[in-house]
C-alpha cells in the first residue's frame, strides 16, 4: 500500500517515500511519504489560500461536515480500529474503544460549532461609555498546524482537526511517522464529508524536515502539539508570536486512602495501569498506597495484572500486545533494572517477549528513579507505602509534570484537600488518573504542557476575540 500527501485536495504523490513496518511483527505495512521542504511549503500555501473559504463558511456548514464525518466513521468503524491495532499495535478490543471515542470527538466538535460566540458589554459602567454599544465576536486564526503523537492517531487527531474546523480555520497536520495510516483515512472521509480543498492538509516526514517549517512559518497562526516535552520546549522556543498549545507528558499519579474497598477499584487500577502498554499520556506509573490497605492491595494488583493476556494486537482476547519501537523495549529494561539496583523489587514481569514489555509491577521504588520521576510509557508501574495522604500528595506533587492525578478516599474532607492541594491539570477523585471523556478541559501544568484541549476549549484558543464599538451619541 503505497500512500500519497494530500495538498489542496488532491492526493500528492511524493518524492521520497519511507516503509512502515508494524511494531508487533516487524512486517512491511506501507510505504509512507517523506516530505520534502517544497512538498509542506505547498501544504501550508494550499491551507493559507483556503482560509477565506473556511472563515466565510457558515456555522451550520461547518457542523454538516463535521457530522457527515462522525457519520462515514460509524460505517467504517471496525476498519478504523484495525488500521490502529496494525499501525500502532494497539490491541483490537482497545483500538475500538478509540474509535468510538473518536466519533464522539467530532460529533463534540459539531456542536460546538454553532455555539461559537461573544459577549455584550456595558461600556457605560466607566465615565466616557454612555450611549455606546460594544460587543464581542470570535474569529478564526488562519492556518492551524498541527503535529501528533502516535499513542491516538485517530483521537488525537480529532482533537486538534475537529475544533480547527468548528472554528472556521484550515490545518496542516503532520501525524506521527509510526502511524499516518490513521490521519490518511480520516483525511479520505473528510473530502468525502465536502470539506473545500486545502482546508485540511497531510503531510508526512520528519520532525526536522515538516515539523520545523510547521513551527516557523509565518502563514501559520498556531501550533498544537502532543509529543514529549524535549520537543514541545523547541516549538515553543521557535514558535515567535504564535500561538501554542503544547500537550507533554506525565507520570500520573493515585493516591489509595485507607477504609477503601479494594474489590471495587484493583481492575480499574491494572486497566488505568497497562491500557495500551501503558503509552498513555495519563497512563497510571505511580500509585501510593496508606499502610493499612498496602499488602491487600498488591496481592490484588499483582494478581489481576498476571491475568493479563499478552500477544497479537488483532486479537480480541488480547490486553497487552508489542511498545511501539524495539529501542522502548530496550529503554524500558534499563530503567526497570536500575531501579532493582538502587533496591525495588520486580513482583512481576520485567522481560520482554520479542517487542512485548510483560506488564510490570515494582514495589519500593525510590523517587530519584527514572521509573519514578520520568515517563516510563509502558506498562510499568510502582506502588509505594505511605503512612498518610499528606505523604501522599508531597509525593505525586514532587514531580516536574502535573497533567491529573487521582486518588480514592471514602473521606469528603480529605478528597477536597486532595482537589486543592495537588498541583495538576486535573483532579479525578474515586477514580484512576487515566479517565478522560472528550469534552472536558484537559491539559497540564509545569513540564505537562501549556494550554487546554476538549473541543470547546481548543476552540477559545483556536479563535481570536475581537471587540465591536458603536458609538451612539
Amino acid at each position: 500500500m503505497k500512500q500519497k500527501l494530500l495538498i489542496n485536495g488532491e492526493w500528492i504523490e511524493a518524492k521520497q517515500y519511507v516503509t512502515l513496518q508494524s511494531p508487533y511483527s516487524g512486517e512491511a505495512i506501507a510505504e509512507i511519504p517523506a516530505a520534502t521542504i517544497e512538498e509542506v511549503d505547498a501544504a501550508i500555501e494550499a491551507a493559507y489560500q483556503a482560509r477565506h473559504v473556511m472563515a466565510a463558511m457558515p456555522a451550520h456548514r461547518r457542523a454538516a461536515i463535521l457530522e457527515k464525518l462522525a457519520m462515514l466513521m460509524e460505517q467504517r468503524s471496525e476498519e478504523a480500529a484495525r488500521l490502529i491495532a496494525l499501525e500502532a499495535a494497539k490491541p483490537i478490543a482497545t483500538a475500538r474503544g478509540e474509535v468510538a471515542r473518536t466519533i464522539q470527538t467530532y460529533k463534540f466538535a459539531a456542536e460546538e460549532a454553532k455555539r461559537i460566540h461573544g459577549e455584550t458589554l456595558p461600556l457605560d459602567a466607566a465615565p466616557g461609555g454612555e450611549n455606546r454599544v460594544a460587543y464581542t465576536v470570535r474569529e478564526p486564526l488562519g492556518v492551524i498546524g498541527a503535529i501528533t503523537p502516535f499513542n491516538f492517531p485517530m483521537n488525537l487527531v480529532a482533537h486538534k482537526v475537529g475544533p480547527a474546523i468548528a472554528a472556521g480555520n484550515t490545518i496542516v497536520l503532520k501525524p506521527a511517522a509510526q502511524t499516518p495510516l490513521s490521519a490518511f483515512f480520516v483525511a479520505e472521509l473528510l473530502l468525502e464529508a465536502g470539506l473545500p480543498a486545502g482546508a485540511l492538509n497531510v503531510v508526512t516526514g520528519s520532525g526536522s524536515v515538516v515539523g520545523d517549517r510547521i513551527v516557523t512559518d509565518e502563514r501559520v497562526q498556531k501550533v498544537t502539539f502532543t509529543g514529549s516535552p524535549a520537543v514541545g520546549i523547541g516549538i515553543r522556543n521557535k514558535a515567535g508570536l504564535k500561538r501554542v498549545t503544547l500537550e507533554l507528558g506525565s507520570n500520573a499519579a493515585l493516591i489509595v486512602d485507607k477504609g477503601v474497598s479494594l474489590e471495587k477499584i484493583i481492575a480499574r487500577c491494572v486497566q488505568g495501569a497497562f491500557a495500551y502498554q501503558g503509552q498513555v499520556c495519563i497512563s497510571l506509573q505511580r500509585v501510593y498506597v496508606h499502610e493499612d490497605v498496602y499488602e491487600p492491595f498488591v496481592n490484588a494488583f499483582i494478581e489481576a495484572t498476571n491475568r493479563l493476556i499478552v500477544g497479537d494486537p488483532l486479537d480480541s482476547q488480547t490486553d497487552v500486545s508489542a511498545l511501539i519501537s524495539p529501542a522502548d523495549v530496550k529503554r524500558t529494561l534499563s530503567w526497570i533494572e536500575e531501579a532493582r539496583q538502587h533496591g525495588a523489587q520486580v513482583a512481576t514481569g520485567g522481560e520482554a517477549q520479542g517487542n512485548i514489555l510483560l506488564p510490570t509491577v515494582l514495589l519500593g521504588v525510590d523517587p530519584a528513579q527514572k521509573v519514578s520521576c520520568q515517563e516510563v510509557f509502558a506498562p510499568i508501574v510502582l506502588i509505594n507505602k505511605i503512612s498518610s495522604v499528606e505523604e501522599g500528595i508531597a509525593l505525586v506533587n514532587e514531580s516536574r509534570y502535573g497533567l491529573q492525578a487521582g486518588i480514592y478516599t471514602d473521606n469528603i474532607h480529605t478528597a477536597l484537600t486532595a482537589a486543592e492541594k495537588l498541583h495538576v491539570g486535573g483532579v479525578i477523585i474515586n477514580d484512576i488518573p487515566t479517565f478522560r471523556v472528550d469534552h472536558m478541559p484537559y491539559g497540564g501544568v509545569k513540564e505537562s504542557g501549556v494550554g487546554r484541549e476538549g473541543v470547546k476549549y481548543a476552540i477559545e484558543e483556536m479563535t481570536e476575540m475581537k471587540l465591536v464599538v458603536f458609538n451612539r451619541n
